[in-house]
């Protein structure tokens, strides 16, 4: 492909909160965020870039937070991962509509709605051409998307992770609560954990410390910042690396 040498990176993986897919709505999914998402990420796919996606579910339930109401963790949990498959149908469906070859790999058992995840289908998926959507997390209660999403990148050896939030980048202190809070550029694993900046969950910064994959933080929000990020220009934070 003519765009395939702008690219610098040949395959990734993005990793979406259930949240970005809320828009300004309290919860559910927002069909018009849902629709601009897709957009870059067929745009992401004319360069010849292979992508994995992780979509957390958040938007539309929460293990923890259902735990923390009295509700039994593993079964709080599974329900959470099942909002992930929701959510991976959509994108699905909408990265489809735009033509987009899309499959949704879940790490529970689901046959009649998608694929059980297989490490060397999805590579060879991801050789096609194809865009592989992993739900349902790990598949285990007690493992958050993130751990998921660095377990993903892992197996299917990424060479980055991008990390989708609502802010530019990874700060000292919280953006939304403090003015004066400072986006690092670059900042280390190590130093990510001890400071506890809460970029993924610590078994996930582990994972990609332990596997060299550098997590690049970046706003989600703003228009072709995934293409950016691709592209090799200096958008957001980046983890590692």
């Amino acid at each position: 492909m003519t765009g395939a040498k702008k690219a610098v990176y040949r395959r990734i993986l993005l990793k979406l909160s259930g949240e970005a897919l809320m828009g300004g709505r309290s919860f559910g999914i927002d069909p018009d965020i849902v629709q601009a998402i897709a957009a870059e990420i067929r745009d992401v796919v004319k360069l010849g870039v292979q992508i994995g996606v992780v979509i957390g579910g958040g938007n539309i339930f929460r293990g923890v937070e259902g735990s923390a109401r009295g509700m039994e963790r593993t079964q709080a949990d599974n329900m959470g991962m099942l909002a992930t498959v929701i959510n991976s149908l959509a994108i699905q469906s909408v990265l489809e509509r735009l033509g987009v070859r899309c499959r949704v790999q879940t790490a529970i058992e689901m046959r009649e709605v998608a694929e059980p995840f297989i490490r060397r289908r999805a590579t060879r998926h991801l050789e096609k051409g194809r865009v592989v959507i992993f739900a349902a997390g790990t598949g285990n209660p007690y493992f958050t998307t993130d751990t998921a999403a660095a377990l993903r990148a892992a197996e299917i050896q990424a060479e980055v992770i991008l990390k989708a939030t609502k802010v530019d980048g990874v700060y000292d202190k919280d953006p939304m609560k403090h003015a004066d809070a400072k986006m690092y550029k670059k900042i280390s694993y190590t130093e990510t954990l001890a400071k506890n900046l809460k970029v993924m969950d610590a078994t996930a910064i582990s994972l990609c410390r332990e596997n060299n994959i550098p997590i690049r933080v970046f706003n989600i929000a703003k228009k072709g910042n995934i293409k950016s990020v691709i592209c090799g220009k200096t958008v957001g934070t980046i983890v590692g690396g």
